[in-house]
């Protein structure tokens, strides 16, 4: 068993990789706090264009420097408050070492429910590659694999479909309609669902997996 390099927070040492020839290859793993800057700033460059708004949370309308903070702040709360119960797993994800963006996984009372949802952001320079795509697999990869999920959930605003074509393309299915506010007003949601069994019925990338032992009770998936 490779050796734990961060015994007070073993998730440091999970490491996700996949890619293919065309794209390079792909790495999810949790920043350290030194390297939050580079994805910071990155974010900085653009994710949307300004008259679009892809998160339900606006976010990316914040103005710089609270921007930056708040994100900083955000990234560092996901670890500080994390529970067996309630855990958001913020993963960097660096395309042939550059930092592409970010690939969440949470879940809520895991050990019972074994359902999880996902979020993502991408900056724009790797947008429209296939990246997208790939990082979301990896990381359902990591959920039905690995930790033993059983559903994952995600849904996305109606006008926003890049993020809904990757979602049917990864294998999950339409499960409804929902309302969000965006920016103050409401706006109409795609729900999608996907079991165990629609992922494995599919050809999917192989995903390397690295430093899972030492921090899978953290997800309480002993």
């Amino acid at each position: 068993m490779p050796a734990v390099t961060h015994p007070l927070w073993p998730l440091y040492d999970l490491r996700l990789t996949t890619g293919d020839s065309q794209l390079g290859e792909l790495v999810l793993r949790v920043p350290e706090e030194a390297e939050l800057p580079a994805f910071v700033d990155l974010a900085s460059r653009g994710i949307h264009p300004a008259e679009e708004m892809p998160f339900s949370i606006p976010w990316t309308d914040v103005a710089s420097p609270r921007r930056e903070r708040e994100s900083y702040q955000f990234y560092m709360r996901t670890r500080a408050t994390w529970s067996v119960d309630d855990w958001i797993l913020t993963l960097g994800v660096w395309l042939d070492s550059e930092p592409a963006g970010f690939q969440d996984l949470r879940a809520q009372q895991f050990p019972a429910l074994r359902t999880v949802a996902t979020g993502s952001w991408l900056g724009r320079d790797f947008q429209g590659r296939g990246v997208g795509r790939l990082m979301r697999q990896a990381v359902l990869a990591l959920a039905f694999d690995h930790l033993g999920a059983e559903v994952a959930e995600t849904e996305a605003f109606l006008d926003n479909p890049a993020s809904n074509r990757v979602s049917l393309a990864v294998g999950y299915r339409p499960n409804g309609f929902t309302r969000l506010l965006r920016r103050g007003v409401r706006a109409e949601a795609q729900r999608f669902r996907m079991t165990r069994e629609d992922w494995q019925a599919r050809s999917r990338p192989e995903v390397a997996v690295d430093g899972l032992e030492a921090c899978r009770e953290l997800f309480g998936a002993i």
